[in-house]
C-alpha cells in the first residue's frame, strides 16, 4: 500500500543546489518511490551548530510502496553514495535527507522519529513543507500545517530565509 511521504533535504558544502538535485534523482530512481512535488530552494542560516556555511533547503513529497524503515534504510544509502560523513551533530555536510513525515504513522525508536522530532522548530522545513502541500495535518496531535507554522514564526521571529528557485 503507498504511503505519502515528505522529506527534508538539506546541503552546505559543495554545490548546494546540485546536491539537492542530484539527491532528488536519486530519491525518483528507488523501485517504490514516485515524485510526486518538490519545493522551491530555500538558503537558511545553520540550525543548532551555527559556525558553518548557510544551508540550501528543500522539501519533497513521494509516494512510496516501501515500509517506513525500508525507505529510511533507502534514504541513508542515497547519503551514504553521495559521500555524506557524520563527523558531528549537525554539523556540515554535502547532503541530508530527513523523514518528515510518513502518512500517519507515528514512530519512536533509537534509529528514527516520525515525524521528525525538530520539525516544529525548523522554519527552513516547515516553509517549504507548506509551499507542497499546505493542507498537511500532523498524525501525533492533529495540528494542520499552517497553525505550526505561524507558532513557529512567532517563537522563533524572521529567520532569514531566501527562496532561491
Amino acid at each position: 500500500m503507498q504511503k505519502i511521504a515528505y522529506l527534508g533535504l538539506g546541503s552546505n558544502m559543495g554545490n548546494k543546489i546540485t546536491n539537492i538535485e542530484n539527491a532528488i534523482k536519486a530519491i525518483g530512481a528507488v523501485k517504490g518511490i514516485r515524485i510526486i512535488r518538490v519545493s522551491s530552494c530555500y538558503e537558511t542560516e545553520p540550525w543548532g551548530k551555527k559556525d558553518q556555511d548557510n544551508f540550501m533547503n528543500a522539501v519533497v513529497e513521494i509516494a512510496s510502496e516501501l515500509s517506513l524503515l525500508e525507505l529510511f534504510e533507502e534514504l541513508q544509502k542515497i547519503e551514504i553514495k553521495m559521500g555524506r560523513q557524520r563527523l558531528e551533530k549537525w554539523g556540515p555536510r554535502n547532503i541530508d535527507i530527513d523523514i518528515l513525515l510518513f502518512g500517519d504513522e507515528v514512530l519512536e525508536s533509537q534509529k528514527l522519529t516520525v515525524p521528525h522530532p525538530y520539525m516544529r522548530q525548523r522554519l527552513f522545513v516547515l516553509i517549504p513543507l507548506a509551499e507542497v502541500n499546505s493542507e498537511i495535518k500532523f498524525p501525533d496531535d492533529g495540528m494542520d500545517i499552517k497553525e505550526v507554522l505561524n507558532r513557529a514564526i512567532a517563537r522563533e521571529g524572521n529567520q532569514r530565509i531566501n527562496k532561491i528557485v
